[in-house]
């Protein structure tokens, strides 16, 4: 596979990345955000397993993790289950678009973040790119922190979660088998979200029936098809490209929203959303112009 066909792969990723906005906002009219997000990655568990089990059986190694496994990845499944369950109630009160930009902003706080938890200094570009973000944030607020809703400030703290998840994955990811290691946090994360969800919301098969087609297009494609994508796509381009194309998911959030649920901003909310992509890309492109030392 050369590099354009994987890049075309990332793409897609982010458009059903995007795509999957929608269905998880739909889904809210017939079951609560913790059940969506419990049931959304059983379903994807179940997708990736049998990718899972081949790939298991090509290393000529068990399926199941061992013990320090288990621990490494139930950290990362519950990290994902908290920063997905944080975009799910968001959702019940921002919208497909707002959402998917706050999400984006995982990518300014990633590499901040890893200078809290490791010390990592990361290049220059992050501090602009962060008050660019900030001042997105600012624009689709209406130009005051209390125009922001309830959901946008459990968006954002998705946004957070998911940047630790980002970071704990990196320190765990090397020598592990992704597709092993995906299967094991959607797994921890669907029992972690099903039976949170008997606890505090109501739960029954017919809420499951009625959610459906949005259960599996945000469990079986959202996770299970976009996940593998990803990881076939990124062992032939590099990771800066591979992130600026699954950034996208953005765009396409604020495209299917429009599309598909009607929605509309006003002109400082293009303006903020514009600001955000624009820090996110930065952070990722930035870093890759530096000009190479020529020999001597």
């Amino acid at each position: 596979m050369n590099r354009a066909t994987a890049n075309l792969l990332l793409l897609i990723t982010g458009a059903i990345w995007g795509g999957g906005f929608v269905a998880q906002a739909t889904a809210m009219e017939t079951m609560g955000p913790v059940l969506f997000t419990g049931i959304r990655f059983l379903a994807a568990a179940l997708a990736v397993l049998p990718f899972a089990a081949l790939e298991a059986r090509r290393a000529k190694a068990p399926l199941l993790p061992d013990a320090g496994q288990w621990k490494r990845y139930s950290l990362l499944g519950m990290l994902l289950f908290s920063s997905l369950a944080a975009q799910q109630v968001g959702l019940l009160t921002t919208s497909v678009t707002n959402s998917g930009f706050l999400t984006g902003l995982y990518v300014v706080l990633t590499p901040i973040l890893g200078v809290v938890l490791w010390r990592f200094w990361p290049h220059p570009v992050i501090w602009p790119a962060a008050l660019l973000a900030l001042g997105g944030i600012w624009l689709l607020s209406g130009g005051k922190p209390t125009g922001l809703t309830a959901g946008d400030w459990w968006t954002i703290l998705c946004a957070g979660l998911w940047a630790c998840h980002v970071q704990f994955l990196g320190r765990f990811v090397s020598g592990a088998r992704p597709l092993q290691l995906a299967c094991t946090q959607f797994f921890v994360c669907g029992v972690a979200g099903t039976a949170l969800a008997f606890a505090i919301e109501p739960v029954g098969l017919s809420m499951i029936r009625e959610s459906a087609g949005e259960i599996l297009f945000a469990g079986v494609l959202s996770g299970g098809l976009a996940f593998t994508l990803q990881a076939i796509a990124q062992r032939h381009t590099t990771a800066p490209q591979a992130a600026i194309f699954m950034s996208s998911e953005a765009l396409f959030a604020a495209f299917f929203g429009a599309l598909l649920l009607g929605e509309r901003i006003g002109p400082a909310g293009f303006a903020g959303c514009a600001l955000i992509f624009v820090a996110m890309l930065s952070v990722e492109i930035v870093p890759m112009m530096r000009t190479p030392k020529r020999a001597a």
